[in-house]
């Protein structure tokens, strides 16, 4: 890519609200088209790329997760109409389950997400919910809020025979990208507990000695192991959490989800946590959003949040710039900074 070109961006979803001085230098330097809402429902989303109704743009920009997704999967229905100039679709948002990654790989092009913006919110989310598997501390919580004299007294005096503390506990982390690093750096240094992680690329030695961190090329070996597994791994269009995988995990441990719950059997959880195969599970993410499954809400052992791992300003804002910088990134300087599928790109 060269800088003397002018290359055309495609702007997704509402109007800038963080970074309005960024944007303004962003717009200076492309040209912006911004569809409207009704333009981006789905058939007229694909009827307008295949009459060219933008031209032949180089980039797309999603700044939030929550607009600009109207016209629902980018699939094999929808990734081809795009124009072959477009290189390019950087998106707020650590996961993208809504973006089909082989297929843009195969148009050629580089997706990427905002997971480095978010990572200091969803590890701080992790973090509470890995303090709270291991205390206990939904039980405490519950029984204090409900002003109820009896469930207060009972969670005071049985409460601790439930509560561990994590400090020389096993964590294992499935996924160490810039989230499960994040998580693992507050796990080892915060709370001393032993990082234990399963990737599909292993961290470089350096990475790996900051958070003492071992390496597990076998998943389920380390499941066996771990007191606590955290799952930060973005969803592939498979479940990893299943009965049988489960099944695995070590007798007693705990499991904390902040990565989607799609990639759970949420019966099985159940079935493993009312067995106390599971001992407790803390889940900021759910397979029915925004519907919980009704067991997990009678469970006291079960800490739940509404998806709100990331949702701090300091997301959103970052989300919204680190955006723009990939694109300015990758169309001026020829590398984006976040790419997800730069390896797949352009490969059948």
């Amino acid at each position: 890519m060269g800088s003397s070109q002018v290359f055309t961006v495609l702007h997704i979803g509402d109007d800038i609200v963080y970074n309005p001085d960024y944007y303004k230098s962003f717009h200076q330097k492309f040209n912006i088209i911004q569809p409207s809402p009704q333009e981006r429902q789905r058939e007229s989303f694909i009827q307008n790329l295949k009459a060219r109704k933008w031209g032949d743009f180089h980039a797309i920009f999603r700044p939030f997760w929550n607009s600009g997704g109207e016209m629902g999967k980018w699939d094999q229905d929808l990734v081809p109409h795009l124009p072959k100039t477009c290189k390019i679709f950087a998106s707020a948002g650590a996961g993208y389950d809504w973006a089909d990654i082989p297929a843009l790989s195969e148009y050629g092009i580089t997706y990427c997400n905002g997971a480095r913006a978010s990572s200091e919110a969803v590890a701080d989310m992790a973090i509470w919910h890995i303090l709270s598997v291991f205390r206990n501390l939904i039980w405490s919580a519950e029984a204090a809020k409900s002003g109820d004299v009896e469930r207060f007294k009972d969670a005071h005096k049985n409460q601790q025979d439930t509560a561990f503390n994590p400090r020389g506990r096993s964590l294992g982390i499935i996924g160490l990208g810039n989230i499960g690093y994040t998580i693992a750096q507050k796990a080892w240094l915060g709370f001393g507990m032993k990082v234990l992680y399963h990737d599909i690329v292993r961290k470089d030695e350096e990475l790996e000695s900051a958070v003492q961190g071992t390496f597990y090329e076998s998943l389920d070996d380390m499941l066996k192991v771990a007191d606590c597994t955290v799952l930060a791994t973005p969803f592939w269009g498979e479940k990893l959490v299943t009965a049988e995988r489960l099944a695995v995990f070590k007798k007693g441990s705990r499991f904390v989800n902040i990565a989607r719950g799609t990639l759970v059997d949420e019966e099985a959880l159940v079935d493993a946590l009312k067995s106390g195969h599971i001992f407790a599970a803390g889940l900021d993410v759910h397979a029915n959003e925004p519907h919980v499954h009704l067991e997990f809400t009678k469970m006291r052992n079960v800490t739940l949040t509404c998806h709100n791992a990331g949702g701090a300003w300091d997301t959103a804002s970052g989300f919204e710039k680190l955006a723009m910088e990939n694109i300015e990134a990758f169309l001026l300087e020829g590398k984006a900074l976040t790419p997800v599928n730069a390896h797949l790109v352009g490969k059948k």
